[in-house]
């Protein structure tokens, strides 16, 4: 994770720490390292490891449950693979956090799913209005000790310089493209009860995309185009 960017102005997460590889890499130039494990055993272990370094603390806790910080922050971290949906939700749901970056070991699909232009899910087009995606790295499973299962990435996410929708906005963001995602067929039907037909096709021209297409077919800035048009009807 040396392409991290890391500095030592930086106050970093290191998400299930385990041993502390990725740690002890983050220790020699963050300013603040926070190592989450919640495995006593390996806290003890870690506690002992850093013992010498004022930078780094070693925190016992299910990260799912810790409150995150109010400063800005960075997450550099080899995520528990069979945890990855929750620990992202933690870290993108809500866009009023202060992260600022993510750089997360995932496996290889997970990272090509994120990274691909045009998200196919309704938490992939919810989270497209305030973060972008990037498969930086492709990591093979024999790199690991033990190996996993599957290949693994670096999956970069950063926060837009201008979000796609007001952060205050996101509770109405997540209901309409939940609803957008939930129905069959065209994307028109789904939101019939919110865009008029005529004002949707007239957005599909505007957006460019096709008035027949079903959700998954749109990228974000659509997404966040209909949602404007919501907001604001013209």
């Amino acid at each position: 994770m040396r392409d991290s960017g890391v500095g030592e102005g930086d106050l970093v997460l290191d998400i299930g720490a385990g041993t502390g590889t990725l740690t002890a890499e983050l220790a020699r130039t963050a300013g603040r390292v926070l190592a989450l494990e919640i495995d006593e055993t390996l806290v003890t272990e870690l506690r002992r490891r850093f013992s010498g370094r004022p930078n780094v603390d070693v925190v016992a806790c299910d990260f799912l449950r810790r409150p995150l910080p109010d400063a800005p922050f960075r997450v550099v971290a080899n995520i528990p693979f069979g945890r990855t949906t929750a620990i992202m939700r933690r870290l993108l749901d809500d866009p009023s956090l202060r992260l600022e970056r993510a750089d997360l070991i995932v496996e290889l699909a997970v990272a090509r799913k994120r990274a691909c232009p045009v998200p196919s899910t309704a938490l992939g087009a919810y989270w497209g209005a305030w973060w972008e995606f990037d498969l930086v790295r492709r990591l093979d499973a024999s790199a690991f000790a033990p190996p996993p299962r599957t290949d693994a990435a670096v999956l970069r996410v950063v926060r837009r310089p201008m979000a796609l929708v007001r952060p205050d906005q996101a509770s109405a963001y997540r209901a309409f493209v939940t609803a957008g995602f939930a129905g069959q067929g065209p994307l028109r039907r789904s939101l019939a009860g919110t865009i008029p037909p005529l004002a949707f096709k007239r957005l599909a021209r505007e957006l460019g995309f096709s008035p027949g297409a079903p959700a998954w077919a749109l990228d974000q800035h659509r997404w966040a185009g209909l949602h404007r048009f919501v907001r604001s009807p013209r």
